[in-house]
């Protein structure tokens, strides 16, 4: 009898560890919520777009609970790392600096850096006829870091909380133009506001490798690097690829 006891002891406190496993498994999503298509807020208040239908598909396959959680771009990598959210998704640039502060999964989808311009101006991308012009980016993103690096004492650099912000002074004539990730930029070109704007030159950075962030060392990391195979492999990132672009991202 003793024996039994001990045994169904031991059952129950397995079920209770089980259950406890699965109650805590709820993640949050970090998102910024302005760079659409990729993530943005709808007219109910819900962030959607790219990013966010990948992040609901890892969850499935992780087998956890996801909510969303949206940050100010400038702060948003803090953010994460003051425990305001679980893992970031929120098209940020794997670099070296970065790294320093958080783990990356592998990419999940590559990205380009290219300028945009009105189609009536005549906008060469060289140094010779850059010179004196005033171009726009987002604040702490690979495509202000490479203007400042690589055309700061050419162009006037201008940069902006968010990337629609930038389209806006663009379109008021207060910037030339604008350097972006080229998927973003070819969404904003379809739309009614970029109808009268161009890609301006071929990408001048064409390795922008995109990732998931983590905290240093979590090994949730590894989790979504799991299910993002997953999803590639069973057609889920295909699908939700062409929802958004006629062509592969990936």
């Amino acid at each position: 009898m003793q024996k039994y006891k001990k045994i169904l002891l031991a059952g129950a406190a397995a079920m209770l560890v089980s259950l406890g496993a699965q109650a805590a498994d709820k993640l949050r999503i970090g998102t910024e919520g302005a760079y659409p298509p990729f993530n943005e807020i709808d007219s109910s208040g819900t962030a959607v777009g790219f990013d966010l239908d990948i992040a609901h598909a890892l969850c499935e396959k992780m087998g956890a609970e996801c909510s969303v959680v949206t940050s100010d771009w400038d702060g948003i990598i803090p953010a994460l790392n003051t425990r305001r959210f679980d893992f970031l998704i929120a098209s940020m640039s794997i670099t070296e600096e970065r790294m320093q502060a958080v783990d990356f999964t592998e990419p999940y989808y590559t990205n380009k850096l290219q300028f945009v311009a009105p189609k009536s101006v005549n906008f060469q991308v060289d140094e010779a006829s850059l010179k004196g012009k005033t171009i726009g980016a987002q604040r702490a993103t690979i495509a202000g870091q490479w203007l400042e690096d690589n055309l700061g004492k050419v162009v006037r650099v201008r940069l902006y909380d968010t990337q629609e912000n930038a389209y806006l002074d663009m379109a008021a004539g207060r910037i030339d133009g604008v350097l972006a990730d080229n998927l973003v930029q070819y969404e904003w070109l379809q739309s009614a506001a970029g109808q009268n704007f161009e890609f301006k030159g071929e990408p001048v950075f064409d390795n922008d490798r995109i990732g998931i962030a983590v905290r240093k060392g979590d090994p949730l990391r590894e989790r979504l690097n799991k299910a993002l195979a997953e999803i590639v492999e069973d057609g889920t990132y295909e699908k939700i690829n062409a929802k958004y672009f006629p062509f592969s991202i990936y």
